[in-house]
């Protein structure tokens, strides 16, 4: 009996054949596929955000299909196929958990993120990366959230990194000071977006600090805003209006309804 994941292997195959294919897969390449991947990726975030088992179930469904795309280009070329994809996680998975798959353990959680970091700098010097810095390695293509994370993260595992988060609250007031003397001044936007960067970086490791995941609080803020706004719309929709007929102050007082209907946290 096949497996379904063999399935959608053929499904894809077909998908691609340049005779009877679909066309607009047969001109797909890694790069215009690409930005589908990311997207698909986001979608299992929201789905998990949302709690709609449901959704996630089709959005991983998505992902899924990603890499089967990528790696039925790459067998065409004659690069590798989607079980080389498997093997190598597999083997990557077993290589990297020497505390599950063998004699190996940890006095704590951080020793155990630490001697990951190590394996992953092994690996990457037997692939040849001559790069033996402590951020070797952490993409230039994750969100630059993400990134700044990362990177806060891999400096701590050397111990470089503030004992708690109050002097990184210190540390975010002097970057906000600093931008409103930016303004003041009035600085030029590259010597501003600079200043801004700083903080909105600082603002990143006090995430860390608190151990909360910078994306996930952002898209959390993002749909508090998105749901607030547009009950300021039907607010402003109920009493025959259009929000923008409303003066600043109006659509303040708009905001301030809306947020008194919520249910307290």
């Amino acid at each position: 009996m096949a497996r379904p994941i063999d399935d959608l292997i053929a499904i894809m195959a077909r998908l691609r054949d340049p005779e009877n294919g679909c066309p607009w897969d047969v001109k797909q390449t890694f790069a215009t596929i690409a930005p589908y991947t990311i997207e698909e990726a986001y979608e299992v975030a929201d789905a998990i955000d949302r709690s709609d088992m449901h959704d996630l179930r089709d959005e991983l469904g998505d992902l899924l299909l990603q890499v089967v795309f990528h790696a039925r280009m790459a067998e065409e070329a004659g690069e590798f196929g989607f079980g080389d994809v498997v093997e190598a996680i597999c083997d990557k998975m077993r290589r990297r958990h020497p505390h599950v798959f063998a004699d190996v353990t940890h006095a704590s959680d951080a020793a155990r993120s630490r001697d990951w970091d190590r394996l992953k700098a092994e690996e990457r010097k037997a692939k040849g990366g001559d790069d033996a810095s402590a951020l070797a390695g952490i993409s230039r293509g994750l969100p630059e959230w993400q990134r700044a994370v990362k990177l806060q993260k891999r400096a701590a595992n050397t111990g470089f990194d503030w004992p708690d988060y109050k002097p990184v609250l210190e540390k975010l007031a002097e970057e906000l000071d600093e931008v409103r003397h930016e303004f003041e001044q009035g600085a030029d936007d590259e010597r501003l977006a600079d200043e801004i960067g700083d903080l909105l970086f600082v603002a990143a490791n006090l995430a860390r600090h608190a151990k909360v995941d910078v994306s996930r609080a952002l898209r959390g803020a993002n749909q508090k805003f998105e749901r607030r706004f547009r009950g300021m719309e039907a607010l402003a929709e109920s009493e025959g209006r259009t929000l923008s007929a409303y003066s600043l102050e109006e659509q303040e007082q708009l905001w301030i309804r809306v947020k008194r209907t919520e249910p307290k946290p």
